[in-house]
Order: C-alpha cells, then structure tokens, then sequence
C-alpha cells in the first residue's frame, strides 16, 4: 500500500473563452469532457480527496484505478461545464475555493475571471463534490506572518462552514507552495489533508499534508493526458516548471528575509 502512485489531477478553470489571466491553466469545455470519457474508458476511479487521505490513514484497500479530480480557486465554469460532465459519469471531485475570490457576501474583489457564486458551490456539494479550503485571498501563505496565516486559513474555514453547514477537512496550497510552518498550522485549523502541485503521482509516504498533484492545462492534449494519469513521462513534461519553481522559491524566501531585517530594524 506504501508505495501505490495516485494521479491527483489538478484543474483550474474551465471555460471557452478564458481571459488572458486565466487561460494558460484553463481546460476548454470539449477537451475536459475527452478527458473525463478517457478516464472512465480506461476504468479509473475518481475518488474525493478526503476519500483518499482517508484509506490511507487507516491502511484502508483503494479501487485498482484510482484518481482524484481537482479544481483550484472556484471559477464559474466548473459549476457551468465540468458538473454535467462529471454527474453523467458519476463521478466525484474535489473544488478547493478560495472564499474571498466568490461572488457574494465575502467577495474581496480579486477574482482572476467569472468566478462561482455560493448557491452554485452548494449545487456542487449536493452533487458529490467535496468542497475544500484555498485560503480566502489566495496570498502565498509560507511569506505570510503569523497573524496574517492564521486569517487566511481560519477565515476560510470559517466561512465555508457558514455557507456550507460543514467545515471543510482538505485544503490546497494556494500557488503550491507551503512550508513547515504552513503545513504546520493547516493542521491545527483542523485540516486533515492538504495537496501541493510538485507535478509527481501522489504517495502515502508524502504524508497526508503534501500530497502532489499533476497539472492540466489548455495545452494538454489527449495522449499527454493519458501519459500523466499513468505517471508516464511526468519528469520530463515538467521538467522547466520544476526549475523555475525552485528559483521563484529562492526569490521568494529572500524578499521575505528582507522584510523581517526592515520590521526588526524599525
């Protein structure tokens, strides 16, 4: 059990005409219905996240083809395209939103496109898709100070809870990135799982706050898709990502050291 490879597939939008800030992370609505009809022609078994981290901790047998499909931010798409998709197939999801980001009471107006409104994040809910946090303005968490993490993590849950009559118990990075302390204190706002990206199958020794995923892009064609889901050629299909990612972290990590040196001099 230690050692079986999970895709994690990770979406964002999924939409037609995607905007410029969006597209290159958006599925158009036709390739996302291919994908969903691979997946079930090749008898996968999507799973919710919790569903997922839930066997794992228990040492619980998974179905011989498990995946797990997973939408970022909350665009209005995935209630409006993904949803008749993925009920014709009777398959579950998981939607990590970020609360700040929907429209309605608690938006803060930094949505990157259309993004979902609460009565169609409870359409989603009612149709099996687990509902996760994202923070609720979707900041890089692990430059964050302490104050202003356990906000971003507590307000989220706080209110995806009032909305929902549930509190969440998967959380995904926003950017993907965390840190000991992030993952630290996803734990203690009550999360019991929480995903990455790292573009690598996941594993239960990547211990359940660092379970990696695989993006899905509008450039991912059908046999690229079919190579992911199989952890086939994922080295090299994110190879430059992987280095980009550790620079960006690198620049990252020293602006956040400069501004501790500038609060402690002041």
């Amino acid at each position: 059990m230690s050692g079986r490879r999970v895709p994690i597939l990770m979406y964002h939008s999924v939409a037609t005409a995607p905007n410029a800030a969006t597209r290159a992370l958006s599925v158009a609505p036709a390739a996302f219905a291919e994908q969903m009809a691979l997946l079930a022609d090749l008898r996968y078994t999507p799973l919710t996240t919790a569903e997922l981290a839930a066997a794992w901790r228990e040492d619980r047998p998974l179905p011989d083809r498990p995946v797990l499909v997973t939408f970022d931010d909350g665009y209005e798409g995935v209630h409006r395209h993904a949803l008749p998709v993925l009920a014709g197939h009777g398959f579950p999801s998981t939607l990590f939103v970020s609360t700040g980001w929907l429209r309605g009471a608690h938006d803060t107006g930094g949505g990157p496109d259309t993004m979902l409104g609460w009565d169609q994040v409870r359409d989603l809910a009612a149709a099996g898709t687990e509902i996760g946090g994202h923070s609720h303005t979707h900041p890089q968490l692990d430059i964050l100070d302490d104050e202003a993490l356990r906000f971003e993590l507590a307000h989220c849950t706080e209110v995806i809870g009032d909305e929902l009559g549930a509190r969440p118990v998967s959380f995904a990075y926003p950017y993907g990135y965390s840190s000991r302390r992030v993952r630290r204190a996803v734990r203690e706002t009550g999360y019991r799982q929480s995903l990455a990206v790292g573009n690598a199958l996941a594993r239960r020794r990547q211990g359940p706050y660092a379970l990696q995923r695989v993006t899905v892009r509008r450039s991912t064609g059908t046999e690229e898709f079919e190579r992911l889901v199989q952890g086939r050629a994922i080295a090299r299909n994110f190879a430059r990502d992987r280095v980009l990612t550790k620079g960006y972290a690198v620049v990252r990590r020293a602006r956040q050291a400069c501004r501790k040196a500038i609060r402690t001099r002041v």
